[in-house]
C-alpha cells in the first residue's frame, strides 16, 4: 500500500486535528494487528450498534474494554495455564491481543456482554439537544418598529 504524506494538510488546516489522524491511522496497517480477533460491526436500530469479537478461551476478568475520550480499546490478556496439561494438538488462539477503535462524535458504550463465547460490545448514538437540528421560528412585523429618541 503507498505511503501518503498529510503533512502539508496538517499545516494547511485548523481544527481538522481529529480527522487528519484519522485519516494517517488509516493508512498505517499491521498485518497482526488486522487479522486478530475478527470483529463485526452491525447496527441494532437506528442510533445503536454491536461490535462483536469471538473471545474463545477468555473468561469476563482476562477481558478489558476500555473507553478513554473517542478511542475504544479491548484487551486480552489470558491468565497462565495449568502447565501440566499435555496438548496432542492447540488449535485455540489464547494468545493477549489488542483492538483499537476510533468512536465518532456521540458515540457512547452502553454495556458489554459475553454469550457463547462472543464479546458483544453495544454503543448508542446520542446526540445532545444543543447539536440537534431545531427549527427557528420566523416573525412577522405588523407594524414598523421605530425606536424612540429623546432630545438630550
Amino acid at each position: 500500500m503507498p505511503d501518503f504524506d498529510f503533512s502539508p494538510l496538517f499545516r494547511s488546516t485548523i481544527g481538522f486535528d481529529r480527522l487528519m489522524r484519522l485519516a494517517d491511522a488509516a493508512t498505517r496497517t499491521d498485518a497482526t494487528s488486522l487479522s486478530y480477533p475478527p470483529y463485526n460491526i452491525e447496527t441494532t436500530g437506528e442510533n445503536a450498534y454491536r461490535l462483536t469479537m469471538p473471545v474463545a478461551g477468555f473468561g469476563p476478568d482476562e477481558l478489558d474494554v476500555v473507553v478513554k475520550e473517542s478511542d475504544l480499546v479491548v484487551t486480552g490478556k489470558a491468565k497462565k495455564e495449568d502447565d501440566k496439561a499435555a496438548y496432542l494438538h492447540r488449535g485455540i488462539a489464547r494468545r493477549a491481543f489488542e483492538r483499537h477503535f476510533q468512536l465518532a462524535d456521540h458515540i457512547k458504550v452502553v454495556g458489554a456482554s459475553i454469550d457463547n463465547g462472543l464479546l458483544h460490545i453495544e454503543l448508542q448514538r446520542d446526540v445532545p439537544e444543543a447539536a440537534k437540528p431545531r427549527k427557528i421560528a420566523i416573525a412577522t412585523a405588523s407594524a414598523p418598529h421605530v425606536l424612540e429618541q429623546k432630545a438630550a
